[in-house]
């Protein structure tokens, strides 16, 4: 796993205190990007909590899940979440350090009283003394939140800092992409009422064998009965995916605020494990859990944005889109299709290449994509990720050969010279380009295309550009042949 150091600077550490028997808890921000540009120390809020125990409780879960490994578990874990604010919002997110789970609190307008929300995303340090005392937390005592330095600490920036140097590892980045694809397939599988939520999480196992050894078993399923939730070792028809329950422990502290629990799935599946994503609803905010298919499956190595990652169109469309984002908590496909005069189709291929990038992630409850911008270079996820390197190698070494003509570009079959072999790549329904390579046997398209399907969908693109005259040719010829219109 290849990783880079990245220096998260704060003013001071986070912490919760206490200032004429109020509640104050004060999260300091670092090297965030906001509407003006690059800020040393952006500040997103500064307001009441309308729940701040569920709140303190919901920020833990988000900690523990940065803090955590669910696999290999011998090896430490731990970045600091990473907070968007929307201008009516706010989200906490992070990954486990096997990168196979994603966890998001978002604290809606309702949960948040007394001030206006900024727009920007950076880090927020969430240090071991601010998780105790924020485990310490009880009742419902009014609780301050800042996010950002106060003015007192804007005035001594250019004093002493902390600074907590972390290995950043490159599949983070990849994580953010490949979730925000995934789950925008979801669709609301499940609801539960606070009562049987609690019930059902916890009659959840939650420990697992440990290293390569929970990697082999089965993966669980769950399938609605009645108003709860009953476990199957059989993909019933209907049944969500829930494979390693223990990584749900998280939920656990904010059992006693739930108001609902809802699971997000995809519509179909094969009998395969699959991502799902659990949210428990509290009052004013959400925790959202979303789970890779397996233990030992990172969000980064599924290879759902590769399709997006291949095309020159979308790359140039994201560029568009881009310049459009303005850190919306929603956004709106047919608006940024009506401002950009791209299709909606389009649109949303654009906001899947900006998700390598960490620009946009997306939101099951709402349905909706969300604009967030991460100190990632935009170029790394694919550069990265080394079946689209394997596959522009590929084409650029000549071993790709369509055999379908020009006029009927885009289906047929192709031929991929890899090393000593030849492989045959096919057209199947919907257009997924199958393969006779030894990845395809293993995952029949459920980690995205092999290296050979990509560079075959790459060269397929690159013969429809070059085939279709623009209208300048097109003219010109017309005007050589004697067309007089």
């Amino acid at each position: 796993m290849s990783r880079s150091i990245q220096a998260l600077a704060y003013a001071r550490p986070s912490a919760l205190t206490t200032e004429g028997g109020a509640g104050l808890l004060g999260l300091e921000t670092s090297g965030g990007l906001t509407p003006v540009g690059r800020e040393a120390h952006p500040q997103f809020f500064a307001g009441f909590l309308s729940s701040p125990q569920a709140a303190a409780r919901g920020l833990l879960a988000v900690a523990d899940v940065a803090a955590a490994r669910y696999y290999q578990r011998t090896l430490r874990a731990s970045l600091d979440p990473v907070v968007t604010a929307g201008g009516d919002r706010l989200r906490f997110e992070s990954f486990s350090g096997c990168c196979g789970v994603y966890a998001r609190l978002d604290v809606l307008p309702e949960g948040l009283d007394g001030a206006d929300t900024g727009h920007g995303t950076t880090n927020v340090d969430v240090n071991n003394p601010l998780r105790e005392a924020l485990s310490r937390l009880s009742g419902d005592e009014p609780l301050h939140l800042r996010v950002g330095p106060d003015e007192l600490a804007v005035t001594t920036l250019d004093g002493p800092v902390v600074e907590k140097k972390v290995p950043l590892p490159d599949r983070w980045l990849r994580g953010f992409a490949e979730s925000q694809v995934i789950t925008a397939a979801f669709d609301l599988r499940a609801e539960l009422s606070a009562a049987e939520a609690v019930r059902f999480l916890r009659s959840l196992p939650r420990t697992t064998a440990t290293g390569s050894g929970s990697a082999g078993r089965a993966p669980l399923w769950v399938a609605p009965a009645g108003r709860t939730l009953r476990p199957t070792t059989r993909p019933v028809p209907g049944a969500v995916c829930l494979p390693g329950p223990e990584r749900l422990a998280a939920l656990q502290r904010v059992l006693r605020h739930a108001t609902a629990l809802r699971v997000y799935g995809p519509a179909g599946h094969d009998g395969a494990a699959t991502a799902a994503a659990w949210e428990v609803a509290m009052p004013g905010m959400r925790l959202t859990l979303t789970l890779s298919p397996e233990p030992s499956r990172g969000f980064s190595g599924e290879g759902a944005v590769l399709e997006a990652l291949a095309g020159d169109e979308a790359a140039a469309d994201a560029d568009l889109v881009s310049v459009l984002l303005s850190w919306e908590p929603r956004i709106d496909i047919a608006d940024l299709a009506a401002q950009s005069g791209l299709s909606p189709q389009r649109v949303r291929a654009a906001l899947t290449r900006l998700g390598t990038a960490g620009r946009v992630g997306y939101d099951a409850a709402d349905a909706a994509y969300f604009h967030r911008e991460l100190p990632y270079d935009a170029h790394r996820a694919e550069a990265r990720n080394p079946r689209l390197t394997a596959a522009r190698t590929l084409l650029a070494d000549g071993a790709v050969h369509l055999h379908a003509p020009a006029a009927t570009a885009g289906s047929g079959t192709a031929t991929v010279r890899s090393g000593e072999r030849h492989y045959q790549v096919r057209e199947a329904a919907g257009g997924v380009l199958s393969c006779t390579c030894q990845w395809w046997a293993d995952y029949r398209g459920r980690r995205g295309p092999c290296k050979h399907a990509l560079a075959v969908r790459m060269a397929r693109r690159d013969r429809t550009t070059t085939a279709t005259p623009s209208p300048t040719t097109a003219d010109s010829t017309a005007t050589a042949a004697g067309d007089t219109r």
